[in-house]
């Protein structure tokens, strides 16, 4: 078992930044590919970036690139992202996923992860 605590969400205005974390627990955090979803009310959960378990590969959905990067920190089991030039419709609830040493062809996948967090709330207002 894994237990994930999403942290950093919250009211921000349009072109701030804010740093997500999602610190794990329960397991050897380094073997576990991360991943960030988010979900707007109504909608699907979708994918937003994800980090290999060596953290040599990262994957990106094209709506984020460029403006939100994803990063880990085994030594303290945590998994960030830092997003840049936040916009109104970034406004959703995000969350971190985990499971064990994804390929990658499976990192950008939902039903890939095995553990979620409880999400967190992120507001851009305009």
């Amino acid at each position: 078992q894994v237990q994930l605590v999403e942290s950093g969400g919250g009211l921000v205005q349009a072109g701030d930044s804010l740093r997500l974390s999602c610190t794990a627990s329960g397991r050897t955090f380094s073997i576990y590919t991360m991943g960030w979803f988010r979900q707007h009310p109504g909608k699907e959960r979708q994918f937003l970036a994800a980090i290999s378990y060596s953290g040599g590969s990262t994957y990106y959905a094209d709506s984020v690139k460029g403006r939100f990067t994803i990063s880990r920190d085994d030594a303290k089991s945590t998994v960030y992202m830092q997003m840049d030039s936040l916009m109104p419709e970034d406004t959703a609830v995000y969350y971190c996923a985990a499971d064990r040493a994804l390929p990658s062809s499976w990192a950008r996948t939902l039903n890939s992860y095995a553990y979620w967090g409880q999400g967190t709330q992120v507001t851009v207002s305009s």
